[in-house]
């Protein structure tokens, strides 16, 4: 790990030193990609990466492992024009991914046919034209030296914090406001789900959940914050820690994927086990995690064998909640009349729902390998029903869950 930050820390600075040669006296604007000056190939038994920008900007990269690859990160570069099948020309270099990591940041991320390090890495700045090249080239090395090196370097602007002792909620007044955490798939590096006609399921979904969150907060029964207000990437352990950190009542994470097996089509509502309700389901799962995977998320410290344990404890408390939530945003939706699963209440296990104390589940509005649902998707008013039958869900589950915590209290 700590040769990675060093070697982070000094390509940084060789960066801003570039780019300061080119006589501005900041960053500013938007870095381009130049599709056409940009090729990731195969060189020998390693590779070269060559990358064409409109303007130098600072940059950093480091490697992860399960499975290996590479993180550049940048500030700010604009990938319009980009294709991962032209990027890539080669073996060596299995997968691509790039796109908004965070607000003012920018990532590329390359899955590594096999472990390989950084024997090179340089930026230059034409010192006419201010336009910049970055070349890495990577070399094969020991499974066990890529192992020890990997690893992503702590920086607060985009790393969760330190854990801390976090003090528990305060009884609620049952006459207050629920809070309802919203979490729109996907996001920014991570697009989610997309049809042949240009329809991303990562900006499908925020539109819905700003929708439904206005929809949730002139009922006047519910406050809403979102996980993601704009086109940027959260991971999956952040989206959690966020809606610990507001105190939230409840958490609904919406999506709008596509599934190749069977004909998946209608309203479904997810909610955590073990084990996957249906094969479907599983591979669901599996895939919402590569999606964290592909976007550069180091995920090498994730599900601590004793920390598993305590949480488990803690849900046999939140999961009856969660089934219940399920079960009446289903029929929510269906008083509205939406088209439903006919099998709408499964299970599987989404990282996104691991939170031992908020009950929490996700809802596929629809998926987009329907023509049916994706007519409908795209349809405000259709939206506007989904929304309607959520929040009457919200407002029945709300009633019956006080009713039961009262009993219990008793």
């Amino acid at each position: 790990m700590g040769r990675v930050i060093i070697l982070t820390a000094l390509i940084w600075a060789a960066a801003a030193g570039a780019w300061a040669q080119s006589g501005s006296s900041g960053f500013s604007g938007l870095a381009r990609i130049d599709a056409e000056a940009s090729r990731v190939r195969d060189a020998g038994q390693g590779a070269e990466i060559s990358l064409g920008l409109s303007q130098g900007v600072p940059y950093r990269l480091f490697t992860l492992a399960e499975p290996p690859r590479l993180v550049l990160d940048f500030q700010e570069v604009d990938w319009t024009g980009l294709t991962a099948d032209k990027l890539v020309q080669g073996e060596q270099v299995s997968a691509v991914q790039f796109g908004t990591y965070v607000p003012g940041w920018s990532r590329l991320v390359l899955q590594l046919a096999e472990p390989m390090k950084v024997a090179s890495a340089a930026m230059s700045v034409d010192q006419v034209t201010a336009a910049a090249r970055l070349a890495v080239t990577l070399e094969p090395v020991a499974a066990e030296e890529f192992a020890a090196s990997a690893g992503a370097p702590q920086d607060p602007r985009w790393d969760l914090p330190a854990p801390q002792v976090m003090e528990g909620k305060t009884e609620r007044d049952e006459n207050a406001p629920l809070l309802v955490m919203l979490d729109p798939g996907h996001g920014g590096i991570d697009p989610g789900a997309e049809t042949e006609h240009g329809i991303i399921e990562k900006h499908l979904m925020l539109q819905f959940a700003r929708e439904l969150g206005e929809a949730l907060v002139r009922s006047g029964q519910f406050t809403v914050m979102m996980t993601r207000d704009g086109d940027y990437f959260v991971s999956l352990e952040r989206r959690i820690a966020m809606a610990h950190q507001a105190g939230a009542d409840v958490f609904i994470s919406l999506h709008a994927d596509t599934i190749s097996e069977g004909r998946a089509h209608g309203s479904t509502v997810y909610t955590l086990s073990r084990e996957a309700s249906d094969k479907a389901s599983a591979k669901l799962a599996e895939r919402h995690l590569r999606g964290d995977l592909l976007s550069g998320t180091d995920l090498s410290q994730a599900d601590d064998r004793v920390t598993g344990v305590m949480l488990d404890l803690a849900r046999q408390e939140t999961q009856p909640r969660s089934d219940a939530l399920a079960a009446a945003l289903i029929d929510g939706l269906r008083g509205q009349k939406r088209p439903i699963n006919n099998r709408p209440l499964r299970s599987a296990g989404f990282s996104v729902l691991k939170s031992a104390d908020i009950p929490s589940v996700l809802v596929e509005i629809g998926f987009l390998s329907s023509k049916r649902d994706l007519n409908n998707l795209v349809d405000a008013e259709w939206r506007a029903k989904a929304a309607r039958g959520i929040l009457n869900g919200l407002i029945t589950w709300r009633a019956q869950d006080d009713a039961r915590r009262a009993l219990v209290r008793q």
